[in-house]
């Protein structure tokens, strides 16, 4: 038996691309979902006044104000409503940008509908899940238990120096969050980060498929780097 229409999770797709937005409220509609558009940042806040929304669809590149604008915005204002930016914009430091904003989850343009509507059902679930403290950090197939500095993946424990757990915890701790070269390694002089690098490369050995193109451990230019966690 379905659920009553009104006990369907409500989501709120804001881009101003008509066709997109069509696409997307059919596509959602037929799995499962109550879905609302808007075409600009205004429209959505406006929607947003009136109605408490489960999970925000929304598209970075936008005429007057950004999404990532509107996304920092909610944040500041206090709102945690999940939220899945859209972008035609691939580049890490695009994703990066969008997370540091205080997004949940980053989709580049194009997309396979199919993945958005698995990455929908999984900040659901998560924001269903009860707050705990993060005593464990999931990314991947990974999981880190961060007070005994276990890395599993699987039932596997993956096996880590000394040096690559101080880390890892690190990383851990500031998940979804950049980390400067220097807190990685307040205790080192190397001034240039050269031995942060080569430790960040050799941890990347053990948790990436393709360490030269990290899916989960990535550099942020200019600053260190950042864990991306489920």
């Amino acid at each position: 038996m379905r659920a009553p229409v009104d006990d369907l999770p409500h989501i709120l797709v804001v881009d101003d691309d008509r066709r997109i937005r069509n696409l997307l409220q059919a596509y959602l509609l037929d799995n499962g979902f109550r879905v609302s558009v808007a075409g600009s940042a205004a429209e959505a806040r406006d929607k947003m006044r009136g109605v408490a929304f489960e999970l925000v669809v929304l598209d970075i590149m936008m005429p007057g104000e950004s999404g990532l604008s509107l996304t920092a915005a909610l944040r500041n204002e206090g709102s945690r409503v999940p939220v899945l930016m859209l972008s035609a914009l691939a580049e890490t430091s695009d994703r990066i940008a969008g997370l540091e904003t205080g997004s949940d989850d980053y989709l580049a343009k194009p997309f396979e509908p199919r993945e958005l509507l698995l990455r929908i059902q999984a900040l659901l679930r998560r924001r269903d899940q009860p707050e705990r403290s993060r005593a464990e950090v999931a990314f991947g197939p990974f999981v880190f238990h961060v007070q005994r500095g276990e890395l599993r993946k699987g039932g596997n424990v993956v096996r880590l120096t000394t040096r690559e757990r101080d880390f890892l915890r690190r990383l851990a701790a500031s998940a979804g969050q950049a980390v400067a070269r220097a807190e990685l390694a307040p205790d080192s002089s190397d001034e240039g980060g050269r031995a942060v690098d080569v430790q960040i490369n050799r941890l990347r050995q053990k948790i990436e498929d393709d360490p030269s193109t990290p899916l989960y451990l990535q550099t942020v230019r200019g600053t260190g780097y950042v864990l991306l966690a489920d």
